[in-house]
């Protein structure tokens, strides 16, 4: 039996709220149970140094944790004057799951910024701000196409993110921290609308995990992922 009561392959309560900022392109407020994470797109007409005069855009993200996202308070990363290790990773994968469903050349010579901020922590921030910053990205880019910048749509595709692990010998769908802190192994799975692997993060915690084991993760995060996908055409819907 899991802690919360849920069976393998549910979810948390999923919600995606929008509109959640009023200055921002686009903004997500993503809830995956206890778990919020807050996402705002910020559209630059401009490109970092590297890509300029290439004809091309660039999406990136930024992810942090607030002092009182988890059950005692932590420093700001700002006050130590350095990202750690985990952030830079998290916010590096979070943009190379976007940017797999964006085609550069037709954003043009512009920056698209996810700034995905960690409220409330409960396990799965990375797949959460992941999930959410789709949906911000695709409001500032319909934004973008109703003002008339954009004649082409450079979003492709959705993509969302789910984490799965072996709880009690047992492959379950959507860890939350109790889950994950006592897990034998946890992943991390980012896909496409499209069927496609963006990303694969297993790693067995407490013992080696068996082919057939990973196999039924896989299934459960196509199928979490498959019902997050509903959540986000639905939440882009409500913001129109």
């Amino acid at each position: 039996m899991r802690p919360s009561e849920r069976a393998a392959d549910q979810t948390r309560e999923v919600t995606l709220e929008t509109g959640v900022n009023r200055y921002a392109e686009g903004s997500c407020l993503v809830s995956f149970g206890h778990t919020k994470v807050l996402v705002t797109a910020t559209v630059e007409e401009s490109v970092p140094g590297w890509m300029r005069n290439k004809g091309a855009g660039w999406v990136t993200a930024e992810y942090g944790m607030l002092p009182r996202a988890t059950h005692t308070r932590g420093r700001r990363e700002a006050a130590q004057g350095k990202q750690s290790g985990r952030t830079q990773e998290i916010q590096r994968l979070i943009g190379r799951s976007l940017r797999a469903v964006v085609d550069m050349k037709a954003l043009g010579e512009r920056q698209i910024s996810l700034d995905c901020d960690v409220i409330q922590a409960d396990g799965g921030t990375r797949t959460a701000a992941i999930t959410g910053a789709w949906v911000a990205l695709r409001i500032a880019v319909n934004y973008l196409i109703e003002e008339g910048v954009l004649k082409t749509d450079p979003i492709l595709g959705q993509v969302a993110a789910v984490s799965c692990g072996v709880f009690k010998d047992t492959p379950v769908l959507d860890l939350d921290y109790e889950e994950d802190s006592s897990a034998e192994a946890d992943s991390n799975f980012v896909l496409t609308d499209t069927g496609d692997i963006v990303e694969v993060q297993a790693t067995g915690e407490k013992r080696g995990f068996t082919r057939a084991e990973f196999d039924q993760l896989f299934a459960l995060a196509e199928k979490g992922i498959g019902e997050l996908f509903v959540k986000q055409r639905e939440a882009v819907s409500a913001a129109k």
